[in-house]
């Protein structure tokens, strides 16, 4: 679809306010959409407090928007802000991103329910939208004895978190019948506006802040890190494809491990930090190897866009340093 043919049309971003979603929203818009958007109730900037159920305008970094405050386990709330929106796509990103954000019981609740009371009100409109993405995660193949996952990999998710995401997926096949909808498995994926409570951004702020010493976890594991920029570029080639009823991994095919990323900042900076093993870091249950196949989504959408960790870590270290205006991240609607 060229450009002139997506102006008018109309994207629904959940979790619009967080690091992922902020990115997706300029995608689209540089795409030719208007963006709508759900965001954190809480805190509530002004705007968002008078949306109540509705929708408000309100500014994002670059770009302004339509934003609404309900609530993802509000059912009826739901249903009458897609009345609102009536979305020609949708992006599915906002949820409980970590058993640490509360309790246990709260991620199940957000990520299942949540889930299940969007595809609900998304399945109610007349006309529904040509492309539902749903971001699962890449967790919920848990410890696969295998180099490289793809998708033919049977999940085995080792926390409550990967549980969750897997139950989501599931769930949303109640609905494929009547909606379009396309399941996306992120592997870990970092940049600009991510909070330090993220690995990357954590040691990277260190490094930004000219820290002597930094403490870590296990410095062993390899994980497949993607850039936002390329992560919401998949996103957008997938909603173009609208290859319904199909799961994707999302992820550079790459992976690296923690002594690797401390080695490419160090060069970066210019200098070398301490780093002590924290046995408080260290997981029971740790995915010790993480690393995807993009191969199935080349498929589908073509050349998948790349960018080398290097460079990404060289964006964040500039813009943590102040020589880059940093997005700060809202919501925790994001993908560890």
């Amino acid at each position: 679809m060229r450009l002139s043919e997506r102006r008018g049309r109309r994207a629904l971003v959940t979790g619009l306010a967080g690091f992922t979603g902020q990115h997706m929203a300029e995608y689209l818009e540089n795409e030719g959409y208007e963006v709508w958007g759900t965001v954190s109730p809480e805190p509530a900037s002004e705007a968002e407090s008078e949306a109540g159920s509705g929708f408000a305008a309100a500014e994002t970094p670059s770009h302004r928007h339509l934003i609404s405050t309900v609530d993802l386990l509000d059912a009826e709330g739901m249903k009458a802000l897609v009345a609102d929106a009536r979305p020609d796509v949708v992006v599915h990103l906002a949820g409980a991103a970590h058993v640490a954000n509360g309790t246990a019981s709260n991620t199940y609740l957000v990520n299942i329910v949540g889930t299940r009371n969007l595809l609900a009100a998304l399945a109610s409109l007349d006309k529904p939208p040509r492309a539902v993405l749903l971001a699962s995660s890449a967790n919920v193949y848990g410890n696969a004895p295998v180099e490289t996952l793809d998708e033919s990999i049977a999940p085995s998710p080792a926390n409550d978190y990967a549980v969750s995401k897997l139950a989501m997926e599931h769930a949303a096949r109640l609905w494929m019948d009547r909606l379009p909808i396309i399941v996306t498995r992120p592997f870990n994926y970092t940049g600009v506006g991510q909070r330090e409570d993220y690995l990357l951004p954590k040691i990277v702020g260190h490094y930004a802040r000219r820290e002597a010493k930094i403490s870590l976890g296990n410095l062993h594991v390899s994980r497949d890190f993607s850039d936002v920029r390329n992560v919401v570029a998949m996103y957008g080639g997938l909603l173009e494809a609208a290859p319904a009823g199909e799961t994707f991994n999302i992820c550079s095919g790459t992976g690296h491990s923690l002594r690797e990323v401390l080695a490419m900042l160090a060069r970066i900076a210019g200098y070398e930090i301490d780093v002590f093993v924290d046995p408080r870091f260290l997981r029971a249950n740790e995915v010790h190897r993480l690393v995807g196949s993009n191969h199935k989504l080349q498929r589908v959408i073509g050349q998948v866009p790349s960018t080398p960790l290097g460079e990404t870590l060289e964006w964040m270290y500039e813009a943590a340093s102040g020589r880059e205006e940093t997005v700060p991240e809202r919501d925790g609607s994001a993908v560890g």
